[in-house]
């Protein structure tokens, strides 16, 4: 997350000096093969869902990376998903196995408090909707002007969150209104309880089970790690109507969870003692573990879960980002586990399915654009030469387009930040 926890990012090219420096030691066979999805026209793409048939689901800049639209990607070919009459739409945890995608879409007429509410720095009104058959429908909201889904199960249920009809006095300016995790069930909405003493929060994912993750907090300045103006102090755990605290690593603030699975695994981040950083983290039947962060990294997420293994992003003290996958105990750079293919060094990996295949987004060190990518597990029995290890150096260098685009409030979730040392 973004200033002490990340969790929400990008949209176009980053530029950097890198180091390309070659494998040392023997070579070993790679674990996985990775694609380019490419872009909707602009120089920015985020991958941000998989379904379980290798369908991905994120946003793109279009052709002059002037605004941004959802996507679902599939067999080669990404589609646009358009938008609800306003410049801008963003699409996350899905799709699920019926094509279906859940979003967030600016309308064309004005929020009427002024508010920003989804960061994209319009001041319009962004409602949530569901996608299907090349139909973007909105879905109702609490009482408010605004609201945002993240995620649809198999059965067509939708995660989010939206506004009230109440003011909620301790949010800043813009924001008036308070907000509340939601679900979407059969055309209706139904508000979801927010931890004892939280007035505002927000959910991510929701499984097969009805099980959705979240957290609440207080209303805080828009942050574009979470996609909200939300400081996040309870990781959250919903089911059968009941609101569960997850616990934490030690810390009070940055506490939240992003992803869970049909087995009911949960991957988040949280802040550790003294909250002088955040760990991805992993919660199993009531225990909460520090996966911690890789080699040389402070801060990391886990944003995808799926039998055992768990995906994110890990930071440095600069806030470089780097894609790991954990199993067995051990948090590896993806990049350490890929064969040849596109010049891409992937800064993270948003989510995972059952066959294995992550996705995510990457640097194209060639352009220095930023892509979304599907790693698919190399089933290739030959021994192939891994490619040459990439790795970002020290200090990225963005384009100021770019720089602009990512904290500006294009509003996605990313664990970390990004060095500003451009010139």
């Amino acid at each position: 997350m973004k200033s002490e926890t990340s969790a929400r990012i990008i949209a176009s090219a980053l530029f950097a000096v890198l180091c390309i420096l070659p494998v040392a030691g023997q070579a070993s066979k790679p674990n996985y093969k990775v694609l380019d999805l490419g872009t909707l026209g602009g120089s920015l793409s985020i991958a941000f869902g998989l379904n379980d048939r290798g369908q991905v689901e994120g946003f793109s800049t279009r052709l002059g990376d002037g605004s941004v639209h959802a996507f679902v990607w599939r067999d080669g070919i990404m589609t646009d998903l358009g938008t609800l009459g306003g410049p801008n739409s963003e699409s996350f945890f899905g799709p699920n196995e019926r094509g279906q995608a859940a979003g967030v879409s600016e309308l064309s007429t004005p929020d009427p408090n002024g508010e920003d509410f989804c960061g994209f720095g319009t001041h319009l009104r962004c409602l949530p909707f569901l996608w299907q058959f090349g139909i973007m429908q909105p879905l109702l909201l609490l009482g408010g002007n605004n609201g945002q889904a993240n995620d649809v199960n198999n059965r067509g249920e939708a995660a989010g969150w939206t506004e009230t009809a109440d003011a909620d006095l301790a949010c800043p300016a813009p924001q008036v209104l308070q907000f509340r995790p939601a679900v979407w069930r059969r055309g209706k909405v139904y508000e979801l309880p927010t931890f004892s003493g939280d007035k505002d929060g927000i959910a991510y994912t929701v499984n097969d089970k009805g099980q959705a993750v979240g957290g609440s907090g207080s209303c805080a300045t828009f942050d574009p790690d979470y996609g909200a103006p939300l400081q996040p102090q309870h990781a959250l755990l919903w089911e059968g109507g009941r609101v569960i605290n997850l616990g934490n690593l030690g810390g009070t603030l940055n506490n939240i969870a992003f992803t869970i699975n049909n087995a009911g695994e949960v991957g988040g981040t949280s802040g550790i003692a003294g909250n002088i950083a955040h760990h991805a983290f992993l919660w199993q039947d009531g225990v909460i573990s520090d996966l911690g962060a890789l080699p040389g990294d402070v801060n990391s997420g886990a944003l995808g879960v799926s039998r055992g293994q768990v995906v994110g992003a890990s930071f440095d003290a600069s806030e470089n980002s780097r894609a790991f996958l954990w199993q067995n105990g051990v948090m590896t750079d993806l990049n350490d586990l890929v064969s040849g293919g596109p010049p891409l060094f992937l800064l993270q990996a948003s989510a995972i399915n059952s066959q294995g295949q992550i996705a995510g987004f990457a640097l194209r060190t060639d352009t220095g654009e930023v892509h979304a990518f599907l790693a698919v597990p190399d089933e290739n029995d030959e021994e192939i030469a891994p490619r040459p290890k990439i790795s970002v150096g020290p200090n990225v260098i963005l384009r100021d387009h770019i720089r602009k685009l990512l904290h500006g409030g294009l509003h996605l979730v990313r664990l970390g930040g990004v060095t500003e040392d451009a010139q």
